[in-house]
């Protein structure tokens, strides 16, 4: 077995943590608030990124205890373990290394006893002077033309990611337009094919397996729709595919020469950074391409070197467990203040509740702890004016993530201060909250004296709700790259702490064995 079974809950520092979260349960964040360098003590700093957790229920000791759980499972191998290669999909004896696609060093990493940064290196030259000749006009489709639009046809983690990432970095994108269809709901592919003129359109098939049926079911409709105004021998000129199924790819009328691979070591949902990605490098360019894998690689290396208290994931993973297994909180919130990270919350949903959402141990045992947290949000300021009502006033604990820039991309810098001033604002709220006694003077101020009593109870915010502060200088592929990399490491360590494999998701599988017998009856 690669990874150690350890039930956090028998271990050591559960029972210290037990105990100490009955002493502190009612600690109060307006009160912690008080201590002489609190937000030094309780923000980490890494190059372009800050994170401030000073506003949670959580003190030195808080940290103390859960950094010692991470020991006492042994965080430390499982990471190196992930790192070097070993089987960490136990369920489908697979390796878990899309570390591996972002790494810059030369040092091999065998899987099966080959090294596999040599595949890494020719498929990253191969999506390069791809992208290259379609970004530049030289691709040509069958009526002579050049490429104007891109479809990218997959869904979950053949789609989730790339149409993240291509709305995120939006503002570096080159004429190419980029579409996506995943929903094998028709009404999905017929809007955007509305849109496209089949001469200057090139497809961009994903799927491993090439028998995804929501992929092949859209493929099959846009294949058709094409073959009405061009030839069968025109399909290599405007469909290309991301798989490993060669013989379906083609007798699809696919070109061997413009398949890309993809690997068994990489899970569907963190595989943007392989070939998955393609879509990407298309919309934004190459260099911008390397320059997120580079970014994620900077996060990496943190992730494996860095100590637990002062390590980015883990400090994240270890707080979301405080409130997940100790204070019994649901759900947490991400909160992105930028308009171009409207789809991080989508993508973020698969990411962690597909990977943590299991009810079983790595022992095989049922698991009477809480795992996976349920992950929701929107941007910031929609969501102010949306259900920030309930995670302000409501009955629920929702400890949430709000992340910012410091810079905007677009220099409207009225509009940046006002955003940033609502991303402070909404942090400072949460914590802190509105005492009768201010609610009391406020309405004496305001001339409402005669009505204090009947809207004081309304008007008061208890406060006291946590909230993790994420923030980085600029939107840049570098530092999306080290943001989506942040939440995947994210993951894996509350996946370690819980004693589960989050890297298979056989939850997906029933719903679409049935589906398949529905649908041949």
């Amino acid at each position: 077995m690669a990874l150690k079974n350890i039930n956090p809950t028998n271990t050591n520092a559960w029972k210290e943590l037990t105990k100490h979260f009955n002493d502190i349960q009612n600690i109060n964040i307006q009160n912690l608030d008080k201590e002489v360098n609190r937000k030094e003590d309780f923000s980490l700093i890494f190059d372009d990124l800050s994170v401030d957790f000073s506003k949670n229920r959580i003190t030195k000791e808080t940290i103390r205890l859960l950094v010692d759980l991470a020991k006492e499972v042994d965080l430390k191998d499982a990471i190196e373990k992930q790192y070097s290669g070993e089987v960490i999909n136990v369920t489908e004896g697979r390796e878990v290394l899309h570390t591996a696609l972002r790494s810059s060093s030369e040092d091999p990493i065998l899987v099966e006893g080959k090294n596999i940064k040599p595949q890494i290196q020719a498929a990253l030259r191969k999506i390069k002077s791809f992208s290259n000749k379609v970004i530049s006009g030289k691709w040509k489709g069958y009526t002579g033309k050049s490429i104007t639009d891109i479809v990218n046809i997959g869904i979950g983690g053949s789609d989730l990611g790339p149409d993240m990432v291509v709305e995120s970095l939006k503002h570096y994108k080159n004429q190419l337009n980029t579409h996506f269809v995943s929903n094998v709901d028709g009404d999905h592919v017929s809007e955007i094919i509305k849109t496209l003129n089949p001469e200057t359109t090139l497809f961009v098939i994903v799927s491993k397996t090439f028998t995804t049926q929501e992929t092949i079911t859209n493929s099959e409709t846009i294949k058709n729709w094409f073959l009405k105004s061009a030839t069968i021998f025109d399909i290599p000129k405007h469909f290309v595919a991301v798989s490993t199924n060669l013989a379906a790819v083609d007798n699809f009328g696919i070109d061997k020469k413009n398949v890309f691979p993809m690997w068994n070591w990489v899970g569907g949902r963190f595989s943007l950074w392989s070939a998955v990605g393609l879509s990407i490098s298309l919309s934004v360019g190459y260099d911008n391409y390397k320059a997120l894998l580079e970014g994620a690689e900077e996060m990496d290396l943190h992730y494996k070197n860095e100590e637990f208290g002062q390590n980015i994931p883990v400090i994240l993973a270890l707080i979301s467990i405080w409130y997940n297994n100790f204070y019994g909180a649901e759900t947490e919130a991400v909160l992105p203040y930028s308009q171009y990270l409207k789809k991080l919350p989508d993508y973020l949903q698969q990411a962690i509740m597909e990977s943590n959402g299991k009810g079983v141990d790595r022992n095989g045992d049922k698991i009477d702890y809480q795992t996976g947290t349920i992950v929701w949000g929107s941007t910031g300021t929609n969501m102010q004016h949306a259900f920030m009502q309930l995670v302000h006033q409501g009955t629920k604990l929702i400890p949430a993530d709000f992340i910012g820039y410091k810079e905007s991309l677009n220099g409207l810098t009225d509009h940046h201060n006002k955003l940033m001033a609502n991303y402070y604002g909404q942090m400072d709220a949460l914590a802190f909250g509105k005492t009768k006694e201010e609610v009391h003077l406020e309405l004496k101020v305001s001339g409402n004296e005669d009505k204090i009593e009947s809207l004081l109870p309304f008007k008061v915010f208890e406060g006291n709700r946590p909230s993790n502060a994420i923030l980085f200088e600029k939107l840049t592929p570098r530092s999306l790259g080290k943001l989506i990399a942040l939440y995947e490491h994210k993951i894996y360590t509350q996946g370690i702490l819980w004693n589960i494999y989050s890297y298979d998701q056989f939850g997906v599988e029933l719903g679409k064995e049935l589906a398949k017998k529905i649908l041949n009856k």
